[in-house]
């Protein structure tokens, strides 16, 4: 169990630091930008939301697998397939996780509004040293939303993980692949557990997320 343990946390863990990195530009330019391409690139970025698990994880098994144009491109570095790996494991998670780091983050840009950034280039700061000193600080609140999701999201997901990583122990084995495997072996009381593990940690991850929204609440009260 302690490995399993340990295996989920570090999916989950590794994925919202990535995340938190790779999603800054694009809800930024989601939320500031004016391209028309806004629109479709958003709901790009949402879709694992609303698209069936398996099908997700599908696509990425067909994509990490042997015969796919990106491993024939890594085969000279002794790449021949990420599928039914850790690593394959992450980038799988990157993607069925991506929206759960976009949205905050691209709601807490959007929060900040254009006073503070007009008044940082009043001053003379640069686009860069306006982002850095100004907008980053404000979307504090969004960054700690988005990896509070990002991990949780990651360390319940079932389809896209059975799909892709199979249930290899120590090496894809997560919590979610655990209760499943428990429960086809009749090993009713280690899922209980396991899964009681998991509905606590739900609740934590909602009402943190309840009490950080209440937060900010009163604290915009208080500055209006």
């Amino acid at each position: 169990m302690t490995e399993v343990l340990w295996l989920t946390a570090k999916l989950a863990g590794i994925t919202t630091l990535l995340l938190l990195v790779a999603a800054t530009p694009l809800s930024w330019w989601l939320a500031r930008g004016r391209s028309a391409l806004r629109t479709p690139v958003t709901a790009l970025v949402a879709l694992p939301i609303v698209l069936p698990p398996t099908v997700l994880g599908f696509y990425l098994l067909i994509a990490l697998g042997p015969k796919s144009p990106l491993m024939v491109l890594l085969a000279p570095f002794g790449i021949r397939t990420l599928a039914f790996t850790f690593e394959g494991l992450v980038i799988g998670s990157l993607i069925y996780s991506l929206p759960f780091a976009v949205q905050p983050l691209r709601n807490a840009f959007l929060a900040i509004g254009d006073e503070p950034l007009e008044a940082a280039s009043t001053l003379g700061a640069s686009g860069w040293a306006s982002f850095w000193r100004v907008a980053l600080p404000l979307a504090i609140p969004g960054y700690v939303a988005a990896a509070i999701l990002v991990f949780a999201h990651t360390v319940g997901e079932f389809g896209v993980v059975m799909m892709l990583g199979g249930n290899i122990p120590g090496e894809t084995t997560v919590l979610s692949t655990e209760i499943y495997r428990l429960v086809e072996g009749l090993e009713w009381g280690e899922a209980h557990r396991l899964s009681l593990i998991l509905l606590v940690f739900a609740f934590v991850v909602l009402f943190t997320l309840l009490a950080l929204e209440a937060r900010s609440k009163i604290l915009l009260r208080t500055r209006s």
